[in-house]
């Protein structure tokens, strides 16, 4: 639980000296602080008091209105032509537990400019795990099973357009074989934005 490793830090104390305090031996403080293991009842007593915290807070179970769900941003997406999507953490953005109770999320970060003014560089974008949009949503689009690129997506008969707002840009348009071959696939709907300064 990476939460009693914050509030270990926090009172600047070892995984030996917080082991000795709890009278257990360090390996159980490293496995709870990977989330292998739970402190027991005795344990939890111990670690409230010396960090001076409910127990609800070491367990994570908090249940205040600024309890956050915390979801990982995922490598760049170029907002011009798609690059390869990068499966790497570059950091860690907070949702609300109502939003995350309606599906899986990750963030992705923005490079490019063919969705300015409304998404810019370096914006990152909150997105849940979907593979289908309605037509007019913006989403998060894998072209060739590898290229992520953020467009809006317009559905016309059978065929799939990616839409920039940066009019500089122009519309790409997927015929229904192209969708299948390629192939395009939707991975998730863009469902909140976060400007960068």
């Amino acid at each position: 639980m990476s939460i009693i490793k914050d509030l270990r830090n926090k009172k600047g104390l070892t995984q030996a000296q917080l082991a000795k305090l709890c009278d257990v031996h360090q390996t159980a403080v490293s496995q709870w602080e990977k989330g292998r293991t739970d402190p027991d009842t005795n344990s939890l007593r111990i670690l409230s008091e010396i960090f001076d915290v409910p127990v609800d807070t070491i367990m994570g179970l908090d249940s205040g209105k600024d309890n956050k769900v915390v979801i990982p941003v995922l490598g760049y997406v170029r907002a011009g032509m798609p690059i390869e999507a990068v499966e790497e953490i570059l950091d860690y953005e907070e949702i609300s537990p109502q939003l995350a109770a309606t599906g899986d999320f990750f963030a992705l970060q923005i490079k490019g400019n063919s969705m300015e003014p409304r998404i810019c560089e370096n914006d990152v974008v909150i997105v849940r795990k979907q593979s289908d949009v309605d037509s007019g949503d913006v989403a998060v689009v894998l072209v060739n099973s590898m290229d992520a690129t953020v467009k809006k997506v317009i559905k016309k008969g059978t065929s799939l357009s990616l839409v920039p707002f940066n009019p500089n840009y122009d519309v790409m348009i997927y015929s229904a074989e192209e969708v299948s071959r390629l192939p395009v696939n939707i991975i998730g709907k863009v469902v909140e934005l976060r400007g960068k300064f």
